[in-house]
């Protein structure tokens, strides 16, 4: 057997252990808190509660099979985009429910915070599984950005995602790190072909 073989025989044996773990999860109670925010439009489309799952698929699609960095993944934004959340429904969920609750809080921009003073905050005092999910949730948005038409928005969002979002990336996960910066360059990329930079550099924005 080559070493490729071994290598793909050991990543296929990984994928199963991975799946036998994921399946001893049991994220029903936390989807069914998550669909409250059916009703939550995105500025690039469809809603936020697509938008919890989406977080999720990108989790287990780089491997990350914890339950309660899971669990926290499917409702990241209940706290702060649903008005008067009772936080006691996620603590009372399960056995977990407390640590996914104080993850969550983790990635929630606190009342009257800026928001470049909440990516600081994560970048600072932010613990692993918080940064992990912020980067999931980044990568969702950035790919988001390819249905929004509003260049200025793309262009901001692009900058931040430079600025706060991938040290954050390149310190918990490489090929995080490396799949932000492709969507930077790429979201760039359409800004420059739309004329939108030339615009700008001529004042004319």
């Amino acid at each position: 057997m080559s070493k490729y073989e071994m290598r793909v025989e050991k990543s296929n044996q990984m994928d199963q252990k991975s799946m036998l773990e994921l399946g001893g999860i049991s994220l029903a109670p936390y989807i069914q808190l998550a669909t409250e925010l059916i009703g939550k439009a995105r500025h690039a489309g469809g809603n936020m509660f697509r938008h919890q799952i989406d977080t999720m698929g990108i989790l287990i699609d780089y491997g990350y099979i914890d339950s309660v960095l899971l669990k926290a993944s499917v409702i990241h934004d209940t706290i702060e985009d649903i008005e008067g959340f009772d936080f006691n429904r996620i603590i009372n969920v399960d056995e977990e429910g407390e640590d996914v609750y104080r993850l969550v809080l983790e990635v929630t921009k606190r009342p009257g915070e800026e928001k470049k003073d909440f990516l600081r905050r994560i970048i600072d005092t932010g613990s692993q599984k918080a940064k992990i999910l912020k980067c999931a949730d980044r990568i969702s948005n950035m790919i988001s950005l390819g249905f929004v038409t509003d260049p200025k928005f793309i262009e901001r969002y692009c900058d931040e995602t430079e600025c706060f979002l991938l040290p954050i990336a390149i310190e918990v996960d490489f090929n995080m790190y490396q799949e932000l910066i492709n969507l930077i360059i790429t979201r760039r990329k359409y800004l420059e072909e739309s004329g939108y930079i030339e615009k700008k550099k001529a004042g004319l924005i």
